[in-house]
């Protein structure tokens, strides 16, 4: 699994760099559209607009204020039995269940208590000193941005 550059994303950030091990196993349809949209260029330049010490940091919102989205339509939830524990990302939602879009979070610390109730569809394997760097705010004052992500398959 360690060189399946297909299923595994690069988040860089003005300090290092982040490797995500994507899970489709779990995740099969987020996977697919965050793929799809990391390879359009559209995260990158996008700012972590909701980062809480202690628990996770959110961007993929176009406009920033995290009530936004791709305009590719919602995705119905994969739930499955993976923790939501240090470095996992997962898909952000509205309190509609099936509203995930482009936005996501990577957890700084456990959060079992959003286990069942969101979609897992990757782990930090590498970075997670970057992560926890992240600019801390609802919205931080100085929010940071995603400098690129990519699909390590697509590396040149």
């Amino acid at each position: 699994m360690a060189d399946d550059l297909e299923n595994t994303l690069h988040l860089d950030l003005d300090w290092g760099r982040v490797t995500i091990k994507l899970r489709p196993d779990l995740a099969p349809k987020h996977v697919e559209r965050v793929k799809e949209l990391a390879r359009e260029g559209f995260y990158d330049g996008l700012k972590f607009h909701r980062v809480i010490d202690g628990f996770m940091a959110q961007t993929g919102c176009p406009d920033g204020t995290g009530m936004g989205g791709s305009d590719k339509p919602d995705l119905r939830a994969e739930f499955s039995k993976a923790p939501f524990d240090r470095g996992v990302v997962g898909a952000a939602r509205s309190q509609n269940l099936h509203s995930a879009n482009s936005q996501f979070f990577i957890m700084f610390d456990e959060g079992h208590f959003l286990n069942g109730q969101y979609t897992v569809w990757g782990e930090v394997t590498d970075g997670m000193e970057h992560v926890d760097r992240i600019a801390k705010g609802e919205p931080p004052r100085k929010p940071d941005t995603i400098k690129k992500f990519s699909v390590a398959a697509d590396a040149k």
